[in-house]
């Protein structure tokens, strides 16, 4: 595992005891070198996040990785849940094709 996944995963592991954890780095799928670790999918159920709505939680975990984002971090696609919501839905969508920068030129 990557240095900057390994710490995104040891963040969110400690800073919200999460019931489910999955940190994908989706930074293959954009146009950034190859071994980049610039964009990540997080998806996380968290008794933290009872009674909190999606902005919230998303302002959350942003403060728990605000080092790796002011570090080359440049997206977190966030999909939070309660525990309770995590186990009603249990399933997460993939990520759409990055359609930005060079690759929307070559297509």
């Amino acid at each position: 595992m990557n240095p900057v996944e390994s710490r995104i995963l040891n963040k969110l592991g400690v800073g919200f005891a999460p019931e489910h954890l999955e940190v994908t780095n989706e930074s293959y799928m954009h146009s950034v070198p190859p071994g980049s670790e610039t964009h990540f999918k997080v998806v996380i159920a968290s008794a933290q996040f009872e009674g909190k709505r999606q902005v919230q939680r998303h302002q959350a975990i942003y403060a728990c990785l605000a080092e790796e984002l002011q570090a080359g971090v440049h997206a977190l696609a966030l999909h939070t849940f309660s525990p309770q919501e995590w186990l009603a839905s249990g399933q997460v969508r993939a990520s759409p094709e990055c359609l930005g920068g060079s690759k929307h030129d070559r297509k």
